[in-house]
């Protein structure tokens, strides 16, 4: 049983996992209490079934640096270890 975090927790066990997954504090909680978290993976088309012009759009809203000279499979490997 997770320890009562409080009213602000939604979520008190998936909030505990988050932390011991190495999450900072803001961003379980934001996951926690969301109702629909841990409903919403498996929707996403995976990474090798995109255009490259779709990954450097995705590397690009997620700031990753060098993107422009990245070939596919480089872009992928920068999406997944970001």
């Amino acid at each position: 049983m997770a320890k009562d975090h409080g009213p602000s927790i939604k979520n008190d066990e998936q909030y505990e996992e988050l932390l011991n997954q190495g999450m900072s504090k803001e961003k379980a909680a934001r996951i926690a209490n969301d109702p629909d978290s841990g409903k919403k993976g498996g929707k996403a088309e995976k990474y090798e079934e995109r255009t490259k012009e779709e990954l450097y759009e995705k590397a690009k809203e997620i700031g990753i640096e060098g993107r422009s000279e990245m070939t596919k499979e480089e872009l992928i490997e920068a999406l997944r270890n970001h």
